[in-house]
């Protein structure tokens, strides 16, 4: 029997995000005859886990976020850096274990800086070259850049999901005048397809709530209170499985595997949702109309919602100004933007056999 490389793949368990579009990837490892190993903790453990049962899965503890109330998160973000920091360095010495036990040959991160070992093959994945401060710390963006620089070099290879060229998702984010030399843009990723639902029933409006406590739960809020009175079609993905506060008129799911999901973007007439990079690029391969509401004070999903309604891709409001009626009305006027894409993630991984 010919011998097949083990590949880890460790998501960042920082919401759903890092999880959902490592999905594509595993998927394409397992199709190419890799021996596909999972190590994450949380709700991407779970969530991977439903979606690949008969792989073997690691727990591997990461740093937690929680959100502030407020619009402005720099004080909650200032207090994560000592914590990023200490994890970095802690899940570098996990890892080594883990490469010893398991027999890695290939180390798959997706946003984690401390998983790449001497001994095996190391891959990061990330949209964010660039991170986005606050205007008062916007000075630091230039320090946070070296330093990440130094961190994303120890990889082999730096995969950004996007496209390469002036038409992008991810703007600033990913594209930097200085490029660095194990950069590679493998096109967006997308765990969806765009075949299915032609004949089950159509949704108005479909809203997908995702991202950390309590900024989750305040647009919860806002939701159905601005859908109480409406006559729409409506489907809510909540992305928890906490109890509910209010009722909501349509019909609720708290949290729906990626068929499920598939088949309830593409039935949907509007999809309003953060604007995670994730989102981004389904939304993207799905050719849906949407509204983007960056979740208040994460600067790169600000960010993300303004340059993409600034290139005529998506509507944007902000949470605070968030409103039902307003984001139908202007929702029409902007296209289902479409780009044909090669596989550019199955021939990197080709090269790793």
């Amino acid at each position: 029997m010919s011998y097949k490389k083990k590949v880890l793949v460790c998501p960042l368990n920082w919401g759903l995000g890092h999880a959902t579009r490592d999905v594509p990837i595993i998927q394409k490892f397992i199709d190419l005859d890799f021996e596909v190993i999972i190590a994450t903790d949380g709700i991407s453990y779970d969530y991977l886990k439903n979606e690949f049962s008969t792989l073997t899965f690691i727990a591997l503890p990461g740093y937690k976020v929680k959100y502030s109330k407020r619009n402005s998160q720099l004080v909650k973000m200032l207090l994560l850096i000592p914590k990023i920091i200490y994890w970095t360095f802690r899940e570098y010495r996990l890892l080594k274990g883990i490469v010893t036990n398991y027999k890695i040959d290939i180390v798959v991160s997706d946003n984690r800086f401390g998983l790449q070992s001497r001994n095996t093959y190391n891959i990061f994945i990330t949209h964010q070259l660039k991170v986005k401060f606050p205007k008062i710390l916007r000075s630091c963006e230039f320090i946070y850049r070296n330093i990440s620089k130094v961190f994303i070099n120890k990889f082999d290879e730096c995969w950004i999901p996007d496209f390469e060229g002036k038409f992008n998702l991810s703007g600033e984010l990913s594209h930097l005048k200085n490029k660095m030399s194990n950069i590679h843009f493998i096109n967006p990723l997308s765990r969806f397809s765009i075949q299915g639902s032609e004949n089950k029933e159509g949704i108005d409006v479909l809203f997908i709530l995702s991202g950390p406590e309590p900024q989750r739960s305040i647009f919860e809020k806002i939701i159905m209170e601005q859908s109480f009175n409406s006559n729409l079609k409506m489907v809510l993905v909540r992305g928890s499985n906490t109890e509910m506060q209010i009722k909501f008129k349509g019909k609720v799911i708290n949290v729906a595997d990626t068929s499920s999901l598939n088949s309830l973007i593409l039935r949907s007439d509007l999809v309003i949702c953060r604007s995670g990079y994730t989102s981004v690029m389904d939304l993207f391969t799905l050719r849906k109309k949407a509204v983007l509401v960056p979740t208040p004070g994460q600067t790169e999903q600000e960010y993300l919602a303004q340059y993409l309604y600034k290139k005529g891709f998506f509507y944007y409001m902000t949470q605070n100004e968030f409103s039902l009626k307003k984001s139908i009305e202007n929702a029409i006027k902007y296209p289902r933007i479409k780009k044909d894409m090669g596989d550019l993630l199955q021939q990197r991984i080709i090269k790793l056999k």
